[in-house]
Protein backbone atom coordinates (compact mmCIF):
# COMPACT_ATOMS: atom_id res chain seq x y z
CA UNK A 1 0.00 0.00 0.00
CA UNK A 2 1.35 3.34 -0.94
CA UNK A 3 1.21 5.98 1.61
CA UNK A 4 -0.04 9.25 0.62
CA UNK A 5 2.00 12.15 1.82
CA UNK A 6 0.48 15.51 2.44
CA UNK A 7 2.79 18.39 1.71
CA UNK A 8 2.00 21.50 3.76
CA UNK A 9 5.22 23.34 2.90
CA UNK A 10 3.83 24.69 -0.35
CA UNK A 11 0.91 26.31 1.48
CA UNK A 12 3.22 27.79 4.14
CA UNK A 13 5.43 29.36 1.48
CA UNK A 14 2.42 31.02 -0.12
CA UNK A 15 1.19 32.35 3.21
CA UNK A 16 4.61 33.63 4.22
CA UNK A 17 5.08 35.34 0.84
CA UNK A 18 1.68 36.99 1.16
CA UNK A 19 2.50 38.07 4.70
CA UNK A 20 5.88 39.52 3.67
CA UNK A 21 4.28 41.31 0.71
CA UNK A 22 1.59 42.73 3.03
CA UNK A 23 4.20 44.02 5.50
CA UNK A 24 6.21 45.50 2.64
CA UNK A 25 3.17 47.35 1.27
CA UNK A 26 2.24 48.55 4.76
CA UNK A 27 5.69 50.00 5.41
CA UNK A 28 5.75 51.48 1.93
CA UNK A 29 2.44 53.22 2.64
CA UNK A 30 3.82 54.49 5.95
CA UNK A 31 6.91 55.85 4.21
CA UNK A 32 4.95 57.56 1.43
CA UNK A 33 2.07 59.02 3.50
CA UNK A 34 3.83 62.06 5.09
CA UNK A 35 5.30 63.42 1.83
CA UNK A 36 1.95 62.99 0.09
CA UNK A 37 0.21 64.80 2.95
CA UNK A 38 2.73 67.65 2.74
CA UNK A 39 2.25 67.83 -1.02
CA UNK A 40 -1.52 68.21 -0.77
CA UNK A 41 -1.33 70.71 2.10
CA UNK A 42 1.18 72.81 0.16
CA UNK A 43 -1.02 72.69 -2.95
CA UNK A 44 -3.96 73.94 -0.89
CA UNK A 45 -1.82 76.72 0.58
CA UNK A 46 -0.55 77.69 -2.88
CA UNK A 47 -4.10 77.92 -4.24
CA UNK A 48 -5.19 80.03 -1.23
CA UNK A 49 -2.27 82.44 -1.72
CA UNK A 50 -2.98 82.56 -5.45
CA UNK A 51 -6.61 83.51 -4.76
CA UNK A 52 -5.42 86.18 -2.32
CA UNK A 53 -3.04 87.58 -4.93
CA UNK A 54 -5.83 87.66 -7.54
CA UNK A 55 -8.09 89.51 -5.09
CA UNK A 56 -5.30 91.99 -4.37
CA UNK A 57 -4.71 92.55 -8.08
CA UNK A 58 -8.42 93.17 -8.59
CA UNK A 59 -8.41 95.70 -5.74
CA UNK A 60 -5.38 97.46 -7.26
CA UNK A 61 -7.12 97.60 -10.63
CA UNK A 62 -10.22 99.12 -9.03
CA UNK A 63 -8.08 101.65 -7.13
CA UNK A 64 -6.30 102.66 -10.34
CA UNK A 65 -9.64 103.17 -12.10
CA UNK A 66 -10.85 105.33 -9.22
CA UNK A 67 -7.59 107.28 -9.23
CA UNK A 68 -8.02 107.95 -12.94
CA UNK A 69 -11.52 109.25 -12.21
CA UNK A 70 -10.25 111.56 -9.48
CA UNK A 71 -7.59 112.98 -11.81
CA UNK A 72 -10.36 114.35 -14.03
CA UNK A 73 -11.27 117.89 -12.86
CA UNK A 74 -14.88 117.52 -14.03
CA UNK A 75 -15.34 114.40 -11.90
CA UNK A 76 -13.90 116.18 -8.86
CA UNK A 77 -16.25 119.10 -9.47
CA UNK A 78 -19.27 116.80 -9.75
CA UNK A 79 -18.31 114.93 -6.58
CA UNK A 80 -17.87 118.20 -4.69
CA UNK A 81 -21.34 119.26 -5.83
CA UNK A 82 -23.08 116.01 -4.87
CA UNK A 83 -21.19 114.99 -1.74
CA UNK A 84 -20.27 118.33 -0.18
CA UNK A 85 -23.04 120.51 -1.67
CA UNK A 86 -20.55 122.95 -3.15
CA UNK A 87 -21.71 125.46 -5.74
CA UNK A 88 -19.83 127.64 -8.16
CA UNK A 89 -19.87 131.40 -7.64
CA UNK A 90 -23.10 132.93 -8.88
CA UNK A 91 -25.10 129.68 -8.61
CA UNK A 92 -27.92 128.89 -6.20
CA UNK A 93 -28.38 125.56 -4.59
CA UNK A 94 -31.75 124.00 -3.86
CA UNK A 95 -32.01 120.82 -1.81
CA UNK A 96 -35.26 118.91 -2.12
CA UNK A 97 -36.02 116.58 0.77
CA UNK A 98 -38.60 113.86 1.09
CA UNK A 99 -40.78 113.65 4.22
CA UNK A 100 -40.23 109.87 4.55
CA UNK A 101 -36.46 110.20 4.50
CA UNK A 102 -36.69 113.11 6.95
CA UNK A 103 -38.59 110.93 9.43
CA UNK A 104 -36.08 108.10 8.96
CA UNK A 105 -33.15 110.43 9.63
CA UNK A 106 -34.67 111.89 12.80
CA UNK A 107 -34.67 108.81 15.03
CA UNK A 108 -32.94 110.27 18.05
CA UNK A 109 -33.91 113.26 20.16
CA UNK A 110 -30.81 115.18 19.18
CA UNK A 111 -31.27 114.52 15.48
CA UNK A 112 -34.86 115.74 15.54
CA UNK A 113 -33.75 119.27 16.48
CA UNK A 114 -31.23 119.55 13.63
CA UNK A 115 -32.69 121.25 10.57
CA UNK A 116 -32.83 119.02 7.51
CA UNK A 117 -31.68 120.28 4.13
CA UNK A 118 -28.46 121.86 5.29
CA UNK A 119 -25.09 120.71 3.97
CA UNK A 120 -23.36 118.02 5.99
CA UNK A 121 -20.91 120.40 7.63
CA UNK A 122 -23.69 122.69 8.93
CA UNK A 123 -25.57 119.68 10.26
CA UNK A 124 -22.38 118.47 11.97
CA UNK A 125 -21.90 121.82 13.71
CA UNK A 126 -25.58 121.92 14.70
CA UNK A 127 -25.40 118.42 16.17
CA UNK A 128 -22.26 119.31 18.15
CA UNK A 129 -23.83 122.43 19.58
CA UNK A 130 -27.09 120.56 20.29
CA UNK A 131 -25.21 117.81 22.13
CA UNK A 132 -23.15 120.33 24.10
CA UNK A 133 -26.28 122.19 25.17
CA UNK A 134 -27.83 119.12 26.81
Amino acid sequence: MARRRLNFNRRRKTNSRTLVLGFFLFFLALAIAPPVQHYFSQRAEISAVSAQINAGNAAVTEARKELDLWRDPEYVKSQARTRLHFVLPGERQYIVTDATTQAAENKTGIASNIPVGLPWYNRLIASITETGAK
